[in-house]
């Protein structure tokens, strides 16, 4: 009777116990995502790799993401695409405003269903490999797929989930073809149109509530997003870094106005957001706003068309708090092509503004 009782109470411990990543206590039982996780950013890594000219590997990550598993078992986890990291400052400027055009599309959000029956003997077996079932959300286009990610049980209170080989993105499922051709210009490469990309996510076990009476209300601070996630210099920019800065965003093109006026169209807001907080880390320059226009209609009008375009961006800037004095604007109507005015491709790149330092410090 006793070996019996020994051998039973043993089994339903253990069962108590199953979870995705750590023993869950014997009230959680029937759960094995009771309390949640949460994800911890400071222990995890999110990289991928792109390849550019055929043969050259870079390596770039993102800094900020959140998330977590809920009792459910459904997991999330939100990507800060202002964080890029590329090792190098411009070229995550670079980054942010050609390709993933953060300022429209910050985030990237990945959600999974977790199944807990095939995690019910991770306490034992402490690693496995299951196929995983999830959805992107990435530059405005859902897409779903699978992949083999590695669980790993690294205490009782701490779990691994990592790709087991990289999982391939490819740029025109996600509609960022557009954003390869950007790239491929500003640096004058060639760029694969996808990239590998490898995650390793910590998530830790929420803790007990009950153990801690005096804590705050619970809210889903995982959701929350830091202010500033770019990684660049703080403070005021050098000359250097201001040009480099409006020269690539001079390429993104994603300043619209309404068909054949002046009036700012609404979806250029979030762009102009990030223009204004650039100028006004640039206080000793002065900023030229250009408008140039294709070759349709005559020289004087397209003159007067984009003169008007410059000076209803200046206007926009100024009314967001960029002091008047470090901006003028200039029209050059159809005077600059930067592309062939025979398709509608090169027409649309030559309706465009441009910013540029016209004067500096030291000047």
């Amino acid at each position: 009777m006793i070996a019996r009782f020994i051998k039973t109470t043993c089994f339903a411990a253990l069962a108590a116990t199953v979870s995705i990543g750590a023993a869950i206590p014997a009230a959680a039982q029937g759960n094995p995502f009771a309390k949640g996780w949460t994800l911890q950013n400071e222990q995890s890594a999110l990289d991928f790799q792109s390849v550019k000219n055929q043969t050259k590997v870079e390596s770039s990550s993102f800094a900020t993401f959140s998330g977590g598993i809920d009792e459910n078992g459904a997991a999330h986890v939100t990507v800060m695409l202002e964080s890029v990291d590329t090792k190098i400052d411009l070229r995550n400027v670079r980054m942010r405003f050609l390709f993933f055009e953060s300022f429209q599309f910050p985030e990237a959000t990945i959600t999974a269903q977790l199944d807990p029956a095939l995690l019910a003997d991770l306490p034992t077996v402490r690693r496995k490999t299951i196929e995983m079932p999830y959805a992107m959300n990435l530059h405005g286009v859902l897409k779903t797929a699978k992949a083999d990610v590695v669980v790993t049980l690294l205490s009782d209170d701490l779990v691994s989930v990592a790709t087991k080989t990289p999982i391939s993105v490819a740029a025109a499922d996600f509609n960022l073809m557009g954003g390869i051709e950007k790239l491929e210009d500003a640096a004058k490469v060639d760029i694969i149109p996808s990239a590998s990309v490898t995650f390793d996510f910590m998530f830790a076990r929420n803790a007990d509530p009950v153990a801690e009476p005096e804590a705050a209300p619970a809210t889903d601070t995982e959701e929350e997003k830091p202010a500033q996630v770019a990684l660049e210099p703080t403070g005021n920019f050098s000359t250097e870094a201001c040009e480099g800065r409006f020269e690539i965003l001079s390429r993104s093109n994603n300043t619209y106005f309404t068909s054949g006026n002046s009036i700012l169209d609404g979806k250029s807001e979030p762009f102009l957001i990030s223009i204004a907080d650039i100028v006004k880390r640039c206080p000793d320059m002065t900023i030229e706003v250009g408008g140039h226009t294709d070759n349709i209609g005559s020289d004087a009008a397209n003159m007067r068309l984009s003169e008007r375009r410059a000076a209803s961006v200046v206007q926009n800037l100024v009314a967001k708090g960029v002091p008047a004095a470090n901006l003028t604007s200039a029209g050059y109507g159809e005077t600059q092509p930067k592309a062939d005015n025979a398709t509608k491709k090169g027409r649309w790149d030559n309706r465009r503004i441009e910013f540029r330092v016209i004067k500096g410090a030291s000047e």
